[in-house]
């Protein structure tokens, strides 16, 4: 293909280039895939292009850019990673990327990347090859390694170039938490060279090519002054950085996930033993990483989360709705959340309503707190921040509500008052709109009783922060029509939640799960057992936090309703103890009121209370062994999530477990309470529940789905 210019263009499935004034422009589009992704074909065609372009006497500079409308790079081709089996092909893949981004750096004509949208993974690794990084300051454009999410560490030269270019700290930051990053903040880190509109990217881009074949070369000075040449320029101060890493890695993980201890390593070797080195260590833990169990687990949630935002919830269903206009009544804690998170992640209008204005004012209050908490870290600007915050507003009427789509109630945990709200926005708006019930507990087919057009109730039960918490289960009713179920679902997304589609039954999923594990609690107190040793078995387990501190941060007097409603629902199965009753009576209600189980002052927890155990009637005096607290807490979820999937409470296991470790923090690199309950074996866990059950009550007898499981010898995930 001739050029202007009179170089040669050129062309492959993935990768085309033309000459334009002694600079080739560089174009990547996968053509069959929504994103670009770096499989083994495109590097293929990476060489076959570069070396054409090194050979072309008319080249000065390469100019290179994506043909996606938001993605520079995604990564690396993911389904590739899956068919690995074993650690020496993994480190061979790894070698090899790091030998098709060798080729970039040491290009003998320099090379210019143009950053928009996602730039991730091998795609940043790319971009840190080339000489030179222009960015869009488009919210689009996120810059990260996030491979530590995957079980496995920046394997194609990432781990030894990133450091180099701002230093070890600001590297670290981003490799061990699998960070991404705004193009903003990546620029000020020195990640990227300069931030442009993405109207003049391209402009911009050639430009700096145009200048570097000149023999123009960009000077990058050190971030952080003084300090940073301390920590970061020197063997001392980067031993410092190390130790320092090391001990927050640890308190962070536990130990369970290894990525970041070896990422860790490679990094710091590299620094110490030069960039060759450093690349052969990559390679070699990147290759160990791939093949560990730990790694498969969060690949699967990887596949299993992307799975879920194609999902529309209901087979067949009509497109959704477009939100565009929301509607609160409630303007708490959660219903505040709901609408400072929906004009955030969605930008939509909010309107608040609240029987008390000055209720209506705190909750604004909190809801602009989200907004403000934004711009504080820099997630928007100033002016953004202005333009979101003009969008709520509220009182205490309906006025407003006849132009909302959609309307979420989040009011007292009583099905009188909530099916009196739905009588009341019935009456307010139109009949096109759609009214959600944040309820916890409470069937939604039970509240649309109430309605006049029972098929536009929904449930959307939001988790509690709802700015930080990322599920959402979407409960349809027994009438609720399809659409809305679409409707819903969409809209969860676009506030930036992973939605999973529930049985309308009590407790739904998650809650119906945290039964058997908040309830045995009282159990073990009255055996004995210490607040710290229940929590601090469950966090050895994996969990963020322990049962006791859930229930204290969950708010004691919501625990003692749900547990009520379980028990009417389930019977003596799920029997509470008496203990959040005592607590609450005395007006104990958790880290909202100060006192729970913990002691909190200044929003931090300050220890056990020691009196809790006074209002309980109990005595810690060692109770039952380390190793039974955890099997009978553990256990107890699993048979109960088992028996909730028999009934059809999830559509799959897949939903199942996202929503167990998005919901409440089950371990992620278990897979969640499923795919842990088939790690164990079914039969394995029929006879350890048997044993229990026949010395602790009837509480642990084995569910049918798992008694089936054991006699079929087969698994929720078969295969």
């Amino acid at each position: 293909m001739a050029s202007k210019g009179g170089g040669v263009g050129g062309s492959g499935p993935a990768l085309t280039w033309e000459v334009q004034d002694g600079i080739a422009v560089v174009v990547l589009d996968c053509k069959d895939k929504p994103v670009n992704t770096i499989s083994r074909s495109v590097k293929d065609e990476f060489r076959a292009c570069f070396e054409a372009l090194g050979k072309d006497a008319s080249v000065q500079a390469v100019a290179f850019f994506s043909g996606k409308a938001d993605n520079f790079i995604a990564g690396a081709d993911i389904e590739e990673f899956v068919r690995l089996t074993s650690a020496a092909e993994a480190e061979r893949l790894s070698a090899d990327g790091q030998e098709m981004l060798d080729q970039v750096a040491r290009f003998p004509k320099p090379v210019a990347a143009g950053i928009h949208g996602a730039c991730l993974g091998g795609g940043f690794e790319f971009a840190l090859a080339c000489h030179y990084r222009v960015a869009t300051d488009h919210p689009k454009t996120q810059i990260g390694l996030p491979e530590i999410q995957l079980g496995i560490l920046p394997g194609a030269s990432g781990c030894q170039r990133l450091p180099r270019l701002v230093g070890a700290r600001a590297a670290l930051d981003m490799i061990l938490a699998g960070k991404t990053e705004r193009a903003a903040k990546a620029f000020r880190l020195g990640m990227v060279d300069e931030l442009v509109p993405p109207p003049i990217l391209r402009a911009i881009t050639l430009a700096a090519a145009r200048r570097m074949a000149g023999g123009w070369r960009p000077k990058r000075r050190r971030q952080g002054g003084f300090v940073g040449w301390l920590l970061d320029g020197n063997p001392l101060g980067r031993r410092f950085v190390f130790r320092a890493a090391r001990k927050q890695v640890e308190e962070k993980t536990g130990g369970h996930y290894p990525a970041p201890f070896a990422a860790l390593e490679v990094v710091e070797y590299g620094l110490r033993n030069g960039i060759a080195e450093g690349l052969k260590r990559e390679a070699q833990l990147f290759g160990q990483l791939a093949v560990t169990d730990v790694s498969r687990k969060l690949v699967q949630i990887f596949f299993a989360t992307n799975q879920l935002k194609k999902d529309s919830g209901v087979a067949g269903a009509p497109p959704p709705v477009t939100v565009q206009r929301l509607g609160i009544v409630g303007s708490g804690f959660m219903g505040s959340g709901i609408a400072g998170t929906a004009v955030a992640q969605a930008g939509v209008d909010v309107r608040m309503k609240d029987a008390d204005l000055g209720r209506v004012a705190l909750g604004l209050s909190a809801a602009r707190a989200i907004l403000d908490d934004r711009m504080k870290r820099r997630r928007i600007t100033k002016y953004e921040h202005a333009r979101l915050v003009a969008l709520l507003s509220g009182g205490d009427s309906y006025a407003g509500f006849w132009r909302a789509e959609l309307a979420i109630e989040a009011v007292f945990e009583d099905i009188t008052v909530k099916q009196q709200v739905l009588r009341e926005f019935e009456a307010a708006s139109p009949d096109t709109a759609v009214f959600a019930s944040n309820t916890s507990t409470i069937p939604i087919t039970s509240i649309a009783e109430a309605a006049r057009a029972p098929e536009r109730v929904i449930g959307m039960h939001f988790f509690s922060p709802v700015a930080k918490m990322p599920l959402l289960e979407v409960i349809p009713g027994t009438q609720t029509s399809p659409g809305i179920v679409s409707t819903a679902v969409a809209f969860g997304r676009r506030m930036g939640k992973t939605v999973i589609v529930v049985k309308d039954s009590p407790g739904f999923w998650v809650n119906r799960i945290l039964a058997p594990y908040a309830n045995e609690i009282g159990h073990l107190l009255a055996e004995g057992a210490s607040i710290e040793d229940i929590d601090g078995m469950a966090v050895r387990f994996g969990f963020p936090v322990g049962p006791v501190t859930l229930l204290d941060e969950v708010g004691l007097d919501v625990a003692e309703k749900v547990a009520h409603v379980m028990l009417t629902a389930y019977g003596d199965r799920l029997q509470p103890s008496a203990g959040v009753a005592a607590l609450v009576k005395a007006g104990r209600l958790g880290r909202k009121s100060g006192r729970g189980f913990y002691i909190y002052k200044g929003g931090k927890k300050r220890g056990v209370d020691q009196s809790a155990y006074e209002l309980l009637g109990v005595h810690p005096n060692g109770g039952p062994r380390p190793a039974e607290i955890l099997q009978r807490l553990v256990l107890g979820m699993l048979n109960e999530a088992a028996r909730a999937v028999g009934e059809g409470v999830v559509r799959s296991p897949r939903d199942g477990d996202i929503g167990a470790i998005f919901g409440f923090g089950f371990p992620p690199f278990r897979g969640g309470p499923l795919r842990h309950a088939d790690d164990l074996g079914a039969a394995r866990l029929v006879a350890d529940l048997e044993r229990l059950a026949e010395r602790l009550g009837p509480r642990f007898a084995p569910c049918e789905v798992l008694l089936d499981l054991a006699k079929r010898d087969t698994k929720f995930y078969p295969g």
